[in-house]
C-alpha cells in the first residue's frame, strides 16, 4: 500500500492544524525575546541620541575654553563708502582716524584708432614691468616677456590675445569706436613699481617710426606709440595723521588682523573702530547653555514615567542615565576659582527647575561689560578639575563620556551585547522549534498512513462478511 504523503489524509485528522498549534507553543518564547529586543534597540537608540548631544555639548564647551570662543571682533568705518575695514578674529581693539588723499592706480595705455579688422604689422614685442621716474624706465625683478606677432595674425584683436595669454603682467583689450578700433593696455597691479614698458621689434625693420606693430609700443621717451592715458600710482593715506604708501588700494599689512579698503578720496577723517563683538560672543555663550538644554531634555524624556499617557520612558529606572543626569545638574552648581565670576549662575545662567538653563539676559549684559571676567568663568585653569573653568570642565566630563572605557560607551556596548544574545537566544528557539516540526510532522505521518492501512483493512473486512452472509442466505 502507498504511503501517505499529505498529513490527514488516511486518518481524517486535521494533523497541519495539531502541528501548527504544538509548534507554535514551541516558539511561545519569542514573543518576550522580540519585546525585549525592541527594548533594548530603542535603549541603544537613546544612548547614541545622548552621545551626539554630549559631542556637541563639549564642542561647544570646548569653544569657550579656547579664544576660538572669546576673540570674534566687530569692525566699522564712519565713511565705509571711501574706506572699508574687516578685522580677523583676535584682532586688537583699537580705534584710529584715516584720511586719504591719493588712490592707488594701474598705468594704462591706448594705441591710436587703425580700421577695424586692419592689419597692424608683424614682429615680436618684449614686455617689462618697473618704475617709471618722467621718462626713465627702471625694470623690476620679474623678467622680460617676448610675445611674437606672426604675419596673417597681426589685427589688434589678435595682439591682445597673446599679449594676455602670454602673463606679462598686463591686460590688454580692444575698444571700437566710429573711428575705428584702438589696444587699450593696462597693468594687472596697481603703483608706481608695476607700470610697464613696450618696445618693439618690426618685421619690416622700421622700428619706433610709429608705423607697423610699433604703433603698440609704449616708451615714455618715444612718443611715437602708445600714449599714456594713467600713470601708476601709490595710495597715498595717513593713520592718526602719520603718512602711509601702498602699492595697493587692499592694505593687508598696515595694522595687526585688519583689512583697510580704500574706496575714495577723502576730505574729512574716517573714524575707524574695531571692537570685541559681543552679540557672536552672546551666541557662543547662548550654544553652550542650547547644547546642555538639548541633552538635559533628552535625558528627563527617556527617565521618566509619564502619568497621561502611562508610558515609561525608555531608560527609565536606568542607573547610568540618571547618573548622567544628576552629574550635570550638579556641574553646572558646581564653582570656579575665576573672578568676580565664580558661578554660572552670577552671570545670569540660571539651573531652573525640571534641569534647564535659562539666561537673564540683564545679567549676562552686565557680565559681558566686564569681558574678561566673564572669559575667566569658562577658561579659567587651575590644574584643579574640580575648580577650572566651565569650558574644561565640560570638555574634560564629555570626552571622559565618550572614551572607550567611559560611561555612554561603555553602556552602548553593554547594550548592543545584550541585543546580540537575544537574537542569538532568538535564532535557538526557531531551531529547535522547527526541529520539533519536523519530529512531528513525521510522527504523525506514520501515524496517519497506519491508520489508513487499518481503514483500508477494516473496509476489506467488512466486505468479505457480506458477502459471506450473502452466499449463506
Amino acid at each position: 500500500m502507498a504511503t501517505i504523503s499529505s498529513p490527514g489524509i488516511g486518518s481524517g485528522l486535521d494533523v497541519q492544524s495539531i502541528v501548527t498549534q504544538l509548534v507554535a507553543l514551541e516558539k511561545a518564547p519569542l514573543r518576550q525575546l522580540q519585546t525585549q529586543a525592541t527594548s533594548f534597540q530603542t535603549k541603544l537608540s537613546t544612548y547614541g541620541t545622548i552621545k551626539s548631544q554630549v559631542e556637541a555639548f563639549g564642542a561647544a564647551a570646548a569653544k569657550l575654553s579656547t579664544g576660538a570662543g572669546w576673540n570674534a571682533v566687530t569692525a566699522t568705518s564712519s565713511n565705509a563708502g571711501a574706506i572699508g575695514v574687516t578685522a580677523a578674529e583676535g584682532a586688537p581693539a583699537t580705534s584710529f582716524t584715516m584720511q586719504v588723499s591719493q588712490l592707488a592706480r594701474a598705468q594704462s595705455t591706448a594705441s591710436a584708432a587703425v580700421a577695424t579688422g586692419a592689419a597692424v604689422g608683424s614682429g615680436s614685442m618684449t614686455i617689462e614691468i618697473g618704475q617709471w621716474a618722467g621718462t626713465s624706465f627702471t625694470p623690476g625683478s620679474a623678467a622680460a616677456v617676448n610675445v611674437t606677432i606672426n604675419p596673417g595674425e597681426d589685427t589688434l584683436s589678435e595682439i591682445a590675445s597673446r599679449i594676455n595669454q602670454a602673463g606679462a603682467g598686463v591686460t590688454a583689450t580692444v575698444l571700437r569706436d566710429a573711428s575705428g578700433e584702438r589696444l587699450l593696455m593696462r597693468s594687472r597691479d596697481t603703483g608706481e613699481t608695476n607700470g610697464f614698458r613696450i618696445s618693439v621689434t618690426d618685421d619690416d625693420g622700421n622700428n619706433g617710426d610709429g608705423s607697423g606693430l610699433s604703433r603698440v609700443a609704449f616708451d615714455a621717451a618715444n612718443p611715437a606709440g602708445q600714449t599714456l592715458s594713467q600713470s601708476g600710482q601709490n595710495a597715498l593715506a595717513t593713520v592718526n595723521n602719520v603718512p602711509i604708501n601702498s602699492t595697493s588700494n587692499r592694505l593687508t599689512n598696515t595694522l595687526p588682523g585688519m583689512t583697510i579698503q580704500l574706496l575714495q578720496e577723502t576730505t574729512l577723517p574716517v573714524e575707524i573702530d574695531v571692537s570685541s563683538d559681543l552679540e557672536a560672543i552672546k551666541a557662543n555663550v547662548q550654544a553652550f547653555v542650547d547644547s546642555y538644554n538639548t541633552l538635559s531634555a533628552t535625558l528627563a524624556s527617556a527617565t521618566r514615567y509619564d502619568e497621561g499617557s502611562k508610558r515609561a520612558g525608555a531608560l527609565q529606572g536606568d542607573a547610568t542615565a540618571i547618573g548622567l543626569q544628576n552629574a550635570l545638574r550638579g556641574m553646572m552648581r558646581s564653582v570656579t576659582t575665576s573672578t568676580p565670576f565664580e558661578r554660572l549662575v552670577d552671570v545670569g545662567i540660571e539651573l531652573k527647575t525640571g534641569g534647564q538653563l535659562s539666561i537673564q539676559a540683564s545679567k549676562m549684559d552686565e557680565a559681558l561689560s566686564n569681558l574678561d571676567g566673564l572669559r575667566g568663568l569658562f577658561n579659567a585653569t587651575t590644574g584643579d578639575a574640580s575648580t577650572e573653568g566651565f569650558g574644561f570642565k565640560v570638555k574634560r566630563f564629555a570626552d571622559g563620556l565618550l572614551a572607550a572605557d567611559g560611561l555612554v560607551s561603555t553602556k552602548s556596548a553593554s547594550i548592543q551585547k545584550s541585543i546580540d544574545r537575544n537574537g542569538r537566544e532568538q535564532e535557538r528557539v526557531n531551531d529547535r522549534a522547527a526541529r520539533v516540526e519536523t519530529r512531528l510532522l513525521q510522527q504523525y505521518n506514520a501515524m496517519d498512513a497506519r491508520v489508513g492501512q487499518l481503514n483500508g483493512l477494516s473496509a476489506f473486512v467488512s466486505q468479505q462478511i457480506t458477502l459471506w452472509n450473502k452466499s449463506s442466505a
